[in-house]
């Protein structure tokens, strides 16, 4: 529990600086700002890898899986390059949201952040419950590799509907019992009206995103339970993809479009874990090859995209 209890204060510490010190004053954040934080983020989190093999190597966490430390930090490593891929579609919905809503660039920061924390909370309990019924019941690892196989599936077979968040049940059951303004106050979730409280669009904006989170929740937790259910490497990795989101949607929002070919690198992410969960109680996968194929699919994706880009743009 003291590990537990460090990395957490650590991560409130993390927070504390960004909204406090480094985002004080809202501004907009420039793409070159955005790459640099980009950076730090993902740099941060493949150092942990090293704490990760420190932690299991001295036994200091409790290793209730019995990993090596190898084995340990292959895990934790292949998690969070599931939880960053998988966050990718997360990003579109964030940008169309914020559209939506014409929520100005220099307050988008302030709702996010407070998504995060939101979505660290959420994200805790649906791990813990997660792992609990991976540990109690061995037949849900048939039940969610079969979900993720599904989502693969639909995500192939459907065709791409425009989202539109004040349509959604969430907004329309959030304007039946709260009073909505569509002024902005500022960087405030709230402000008075004559005898009442309304809420801003900065608030609608952060509710639609919490929620949106928890559906993108209910497939990146099955995947990451197909690498590990040890409960440690799970939270650690999906926190640090989540803390890395705000810095990548001001990254790759506005490039996000053009990589197309993304789409099918998570079919086959979806696809290769769903299977690795149906058949964990008969087959084991080397850690090694997980990691490959995780890599191996999203940098294709990737190149796939920027070739495609390029000969678009020679054809003109």
């Amino acid at each position: 529990m003291l590990v537990w209890g460090i990395f957490i204060a650590v991560i409130l510490l993390f927070l504390a600086l960004d909204l406090g010190v480094f985002n004080k004053t809202p501004h907009i954040i420039s793409t070159k700002e955005a790459s640099v934080w980009t950076g730090i983020w993902v740099l941060i989190s493949l150092l942990f890898s090293g704490i990760i093999y420190w932690l299991y190597s001295t036994n200091i966490i409790n290793n209730v899986d019995n990993l090596t430390p190898t084995n340990a930090t292959l895990k934790y490593i292949t998690g969070y390059l599931i939880e960053l891929s998988l966050s990718i579609d997360n990003i579109f919905v964030i940008a169309v949201i914020f559209t939506s809503f014409k929520i100005p660039l220099k307050y988008q920061h302030r709702v996010l952040f407070w998504g995060i924390i939101g979505a660290i909370i959420f994200r805790a309990f649906m791990i813990f419950f997660g792992v609990i019924l991976i540990k109690k019941f061995s037949f849900t690892t048939y039940v969610f590799g079969a979900f993720l196989i599904f989502t693969a599936y639909r995500m192939l077979s459907s065709k791409s509907e425009a989202f539109h968040p004040k349509k959604s049940f969430i907004y329309r059951q959030v304007r039946r019992f709260l009073p909505i303004t569509g002024h902005m106050n500022g960087e405030h979730f709230f402000v008075k009206m004559r005898h009442i409280t309304a809420v801003t669009p900065l608030f609608i904006a952060l509710i639609i995103i919490e929620f949106t989170d928890v559906l993108f929740a209910m497939d990146s937790i099955p995947a990451i339970l197909a690498i590990t259910s040890d409960p440690f490497l799970v939270f650690t990795s999906n926190i640090f993809a989540i803390l890395g989101l705000r810095s990548m949607y001001f990254f790759l929002s506005n490039m996000l479009a053009k990589f197309h070919y993304l789409k099918y690198s998570l079919i086959v992410i979806l696809t290769f874990v769903g299977i690795k969960l149906i058949l964990a109680h008969h087959l084991t996968f080397p850690e090694w090859l997980s990691l490959s194929v995780i890599a191996v699919s999203l940098l294709t994706g990737v190149i796939v995209s920027i070739k495609s880009i390029n000969e678009s743009e020679e054809t003109k």
